[in-house]
């Protein structure tokens, strides 16, 4: 599972509760989440997960987490997406008969739809592969000097001595307003067994512990269990961008044919 922001998230705010309300809440739901975790590690044999904050001997797996779970999302995109966009469709489909007008060849019906589907593949690897060159420019070559720092974090979950999890969170510069869960990826051996939960939680703990008032997060993801996921930790889905554009990665006419995807927008309100 990967669960991508591929841009930078806008701030969003809500009211804040009394200290006593907002207190018991947080009591019953660690009381709710370590229950739940219990029955977890227990039928998954998870007795051994810890999930702790990075450490420079961490780097090299987290790399390798990160880049293999951005690599799934290329046929994520370039074919499970596709049903998502019935502008691509409809665009796909006027080529086909453009072409077969223009040849009077039957064979271009069968052909072509192939070619098409290869062209997005073709392009989502691109830009997908772009991301993965400016992040490892960036937060990514140097993990400890842009995560570790008090507005921000990234956590690793280990099992068993091996790093399966990962999740970062930066937030704002001032006080209160929003924390962004920034990716989260798990290894495709650990999954379904609570992993991505318990990275969710420590995200959702670290923007109370430093007193903001939501967690956002944005994803291109089409899979569900990663919308499941965000469901199960309370975000709420409050809007989408179609034909998003990631921020800082170059984009062309073929881009724009082949590479079209939504962005999902989610919010967690922490304080309310």
């Amino acid at each position: 599972m990967f669960l991508p922001s591929l841009g930078p998230q806008q701030p969003v705010t809500a009211t804040s509760p009394t200290k006593s309300q907002f207190d018991m809440e947080e009591k019953i739901q660690q009381k709710d989440v370590q229950k739940y975790f219990r029955g977890q590690k227990a039928e998954n044999g998870l007795q051994n997960l810890v999930v702790r904050e990075f450490e420079p001997a961490d780097k090299q797996e987290v790399q390798q987490l990160f880049h293999d779970g951005m690599m799934e999302m290329v046929a994520d995109t370039a074919f499970r997406g596709l049903r998502h966009h019935p502008e691509s469709l409809l665009l796909y489909a006027a080529m086909t008969v453009l072409c077969f007008v223009i040849t009077v060849c039957w064979w271009v019906i069968v052909l072509l739809p192939l070619i098409l589907l290869y062209g997005r593949y073709f392009y989502s690897r691109r830009m997908i592969h772009r991301y993965l060159e400016q992040a490892s420019s960036r937060d990514m070559g140097d993990i400890q000097g842009f995560y570790m720092k008090s507005n921000s974090r990234l956590w690793v979950a280990v099992l068993r001595g091996k790093v399966v999890g990962i999740v970062a969170a930066v937030g704002q510069q001032k006080p209160g307003g929003a924390v962004e869960l920034r990716w989260m990826s798990v290894d495709r051996s650990c999954r379904r067994c609570g992993i991505g939960l318990a990275l969710g939680r420590k995200v959702v703990e670290f923007a109370v512990a430093h007193k903001y008032r939501s967690v956002v997060l944005g994803t291109t993801s089409y899979t569900s269990p990663a919308h499941q996921l965000y469901r199960r930790l309370g975000f709420r889905l409050v809007g989408f961008t179609d034909g998003y554009v990631t921020p800082g990665v170059r984009r062309g006419l073929p881009e724009g044919i082949f590479y079209r995807v939504r962005h999902h927008h989610y919010k967690l309100d922490v304080q309310r």
